[in-house]
């Protein structure tokens, strides 16, 4: 039995993991660096311990020193979330040697789909359609331009051991062949330690649908449907939603079932995903598969109604899973849209700083994943995610108006953050009408770099803030009836502004 948990991440989807193992009656311990003394997961945890110093090098991403407080703790199993160490097959077996239980699928299938172009060997073996491009690339010149004009531009080159945009190029034409390979290899192997790089067809207004998985081991794997992720600044997800607006039923069955192949071929376990692209004429292909929880989960759980985490421990304890294909219903429509403390202004640099104040919304049908709090120093070290907000409605255009009106409740000062841009986003046509592809930033950036008509007077909103401010120092309530009556006329806005800007 799995009696206690420790949770080898942090931020959000750290306090994500806690409330689950709470929910099932199992301890939680937490790890931090020394940027994280007073982060929300450590405060939420039945225990914490301190890993390291700030660098994730030398916190996060320490084994050593997470297994010793694995021990020191009496921790039965450790959840790795997402990021971090979370598809390490050396992570996943070092846990298994020291006699613990690892919260993910076996070491085997995450170093065989962690490798993406053996990755693309297995699937082509077990019948899933792949994008069409290299198992390798030659070293010779002469041949890396002999490949690429057999796929035929323009063509990706892709890192082979990593994700998130890092090691990627897109090449129109031979003259940036050979300069793009070199660039793409020394950024994989900055980033991934492994400078393998591979080329893949570029397709046209391709849409990335994921699919999500769980699988336990008694061979029993059932899909959860599809999201719809093609809402990407610099191949990072911004928005994703559920259902997918752009598949036929007929498509989302297609898809799902390879989805389950291509789970099946790797004898997988756990919840994982896997990731397709969809080219305009829906032709689909085998991407990569993510062997772990993804950020956007949530928005699955929304229109599912199951608990990934729980389900993950459930499988770990070597439980059955506890539904079956039929129990799976996709009920009305969710949407995710991610935070971040970054300023789209000026290039989207991130925006670590002091939380001044922040007042997340709530209603029906509205969920917050979040770790920030008022008083709370954002650290420079990390991802500048601060939440996910997730709504659920049951239309797509009520989901859309739910997440408008949510965002629009979303208040957060000391840090710059990207609210206005995903409003900008629910606004935008091409989005409403379900009319997107991973081009949408770029082919609708001017209008949602444009200031926000829903956001209010920023003077009038700083003012709230400081009245705020002073109202807690003084720790006593306010007559603004009295404060309008010496002459004070800015209670008076005060008034206005609650009324029209519920803060």
């Amino acid at each position: 039995m799995i009696q206690k948990v420790l949770v080898a991440n942090r931020g959000e989807i750290a306090v994500r993991i806690i409330r689950s193992c709470r929910e099932m009656g199992i301890e939680s311990v937490a790890v931090y660096s020394d940027a994280d003394r007073s982060a929300m997961h450590v405060r939420y945890a039945d225990e914490a311990y301190r890993l390291g110093p700030a660098p994730s090098t030398q916190s996060y991403l320490n084994i050593d020193a997470i297994l010793s407080i694995a021990k020191k703790s009496g921790a039965h199993a450790i959840h790795p979330g997402y990021g971090f160490l979370s598809e390490n097959a050396d992570f996943a077996n070092r846990i298994r040697e020291a006699g613990l239980i690892f919260i993910g699928p076996s070491a085997e299938a995450i170093d065989a789909m962690g490798d993406k172009m053996r990755a693309r060997a297995l699937m082509q073996k077990a019948g899933v359609p792949i994008v069409p491009g290299t198992s390798a690339l030659a070293e010779d010149e002469d041949e890396i331009k002999k490949m690429a004009t057999q796929i035929g531009y323009p063509v990706m080159i892709k890192a082979s051991a990593g994700g998130g945009g890092k090691g990627m190029r897109l090449i129109n034409n031979e003259k940036e062949l050979i300069n793009g390979v070199r660039r793409a290899k020394s950024e994989a192997q900055t980033a991934f330690g492994n400078d393998a790089v591979y080329l893949e067809k570029y397709l046209l207004e391709p849409h990335h649908i994921e699919y999500q998985i769980m699988a336990d081991n008694f061979g029993n794997v059932v899909h959860l449907y599809e999201r719809e992720c093609s809402v990407q600044r610099r191949h990072q997800k911004v928005v994703e939603e559920t259902p997918s607006p752009f598949l036929t039923p007929q498509l989302r069955e297609q898809m799902a079932q390879q989805a389950i192949a291509a789970a099946k071929s790797v004898n997988y376990s756990g919840a994982g995903t896997i990731e397709f692209l969809v080219d305009r004429d829906r032709n689909f292909y085998f991407l990569e598969m993510n062997t772990r929880l993804q950020v956007e989960h949530p928005i699955t759980e929304r229109v599912t109604g199951f608990d990934l985490v729980k389900a993950q421990i459930q499988v770990a304890r070597n439980e059955p899973l506890s539904f079956g294909q039929k129990d799976v219903k996709q009920i009305g429509h969710a949407i995710e849209c991610r935070i971040y403390a970054e300023d789209p202004t000026h290039n989207f640099v991130p925006s670590p700083g002091l939380v001044k104040h922040i007042s997340e919304p709530l209603g029906l049908g509205v969920r917050t994943d979040g770790y920030v709090y008022e008083g709370y120093e954002i650290p420079m070290y990390y991802d500048p995610l601060i939440s996910k907000l997730i709504v659920w409605a049951p239309t797509r255009k009520a989901a859309i108006q739910r997440m408008k009106r949510a965002l629009y409740e979303y208040k957060i000062t000391g840090v710059k953050t990207n609210i206005a841009f995903v409003q900008k986003i629910m606004e935008a046509n091409d989005f409403v009408e379900g009319n997107y592809n991973t081009h949408f930033i770029a082919n609708n950036f001017d209008f949602l770099m444009q200031p926000d008509s829903n956001c209010g007077d920023c003077e009038d909103i700083a003012m709230i803030m400081a009245f705020l401010d002073y109202q807690n120092k003084q720790n006593k309530r306010h007559d603004f009836a009295r404060q309008r009556q010496t002459g004070q006329s800015n209670w008076k806005n005060v008034g206005r502004l609650f009324r029209h800007n519920p803060y």
